[in-house]
């Protein structure tokens, strides 16, 4: 695991996270649900070094294992770490320290479980975008991509110029298009140029709509029809 710890760009100052770290070269890495959004957010305040965090939000230290410091009950996942390096990137305000990490143990709230796995709905995960934005990675935010690593896709360089220069199939049509693992037959793209006259001007409209449909290859199919019929 590696996160960074940067140093105050108003000051120049660097945190008590690094300071504990250079001391105890062990951590705990907690992940952040949406339901401590607002305790984590307190945790960012610049409280007295030894004041502990834990009082001053509510959020409740957890036994570890393997390293003397505590992780958070409330949180659905810690990481147990061992620091193997801090790679310093800067000596200025904003630059960050880079602390690798090698973890000892995962502990994960049952309740986050699905069928052996992860639900990234159950655990409801926020991350940081910068400054005061952050996301939440769940409900209508979280969708399923399957990409088969095992596949033998035809790739971008096998699609027609058409498709290419196209001003109208975005970067993920072009992908799911590249995706394909056959090039479509003789006899099958002798057919679709039999259908090309009734689309007119909207075919490349017409081939975009079917990718969304998961009909990739009929798209590719009519696009290289036209690619042939052009000449």
């Amino acid at each position: 695991m590696v996160f960074s710890s940067n140093r105050r760009v108003a000051d120049n100052s660097t945190k008590d996270t690094l300071h504990n770290i250079q001391k105890n070269k062990e951590c705990v890495i907690s992940a952040v649900s949406y339901g401590i959004i607002r305790q984590m957010a307190l945790t960012s305040v610049e409280f007295a070094a030894g004041e502990s965090e834990f009082e001053k939000t509510g959020l409740t230290p957890s036994d570890s294992e393997f390293v003397s410091v505590p992780g958070v009950e409330e949180s659905p996942v810690n990481m147990e770490c061992k620091v193997k390096d801090i790679v310093t990137l800067g000596e200025h305000g904003g630059a960050g320290h880079l602390i690798i990490c090698e973890v000892q143990v995962m502990h994960i709230d049952e309740h986050v479980i699905d069928n052996n796995r992860i639900d990234p709905h159950k655990i409801d995960l926020v991350g940081r975008m910068g400054r005061a934005f952050y996301v939440r990675a769940s409900g209508d935010a979280v969708f399923s991509l399957y990409q088969n690593v095992k596949s033998s896709p035809i790739g971008y360089e096998s699609l027609p110029e058409v498709v290419k220069n196209s001003r109208i199939l975005t970067g993920n049509d072009l992908g799911a298009l590249a995706a394909i693992e056959e090039i479509p037959t003789k006899e099958m793209i002798e057919e679709a140029e039999n259908k090309l006259d009734g689309y007119g001007d909207d075919l490349e409209r017409h081939c975009a709509n079917l990718i969304q449909q998961d009909k990739a290859s009929d798209a590719l199919t009519l696009l290289i029809a036209y690619q042939n019929k052009q000449g």
